[in-house]
């Protein structure tokens, strides 16, 4: 899947990656502002999240859940990590053996660690207000 989208067309786009995303462990790829975050909250949206809320840059991960409190997706950013075994401290193996989403940004940053089955998601900046996704299926 290959697209170009802008803002607007975003629930559009995040329908279409649930869809053809042929695992639950969606792996980010994409420079400082492209919009990771904003395409995993319409993502989690379209899911049945009843609060994405924020970047967990501060937090490293967030849990998201639908209304009746049933786990949905785990949404991590491992930016800030400073050696890729501080994921392994903060329990990363058991999240990724949860039946939920696994959102990751900056996935390179636990490279050794990212399951086999993952499904790569590229997002280029075009310009100021479009992107470009690709969904390595």
């Amino acid at each position: 899947m290959e697209t170009i989208y802008t803002e607007s067309e975003i629930d559009k786009v995040a329908a279409a990656v649930i869809a053809k995303a042929p695992n639950k462990t969606l792996l980010f790829r994409a420079p400082m502002g492209a919009g990771k975050t904003t395409l995993i909250k319409a993502i989690a949206k379209n899911l049945g999240v009843s609060d994405a809320g924020n970047s967990p840059t501060f937090g490293i991960v967030n849990e998201y859940q639908n209304e009746n409190g049933q786990l949905l997706a785990y949404h991590f950013d491992f930016y800030r990590l400073n050696d890729e075994t501080e994921a392994l401290d903060m329990g990363l193996e058991d999240y990724l053996n949860q039946d939920a989403y696994i959102f990751i940004e900056w996935p390179e940053k636990i490279e050794s660690f990212l399951p086999i089955d993952s499904t790569e998601i590229e997002i280029e900046i075009i310009d100021i207000h479009t992107r470009r996704i690709k969904l390595k299926e």
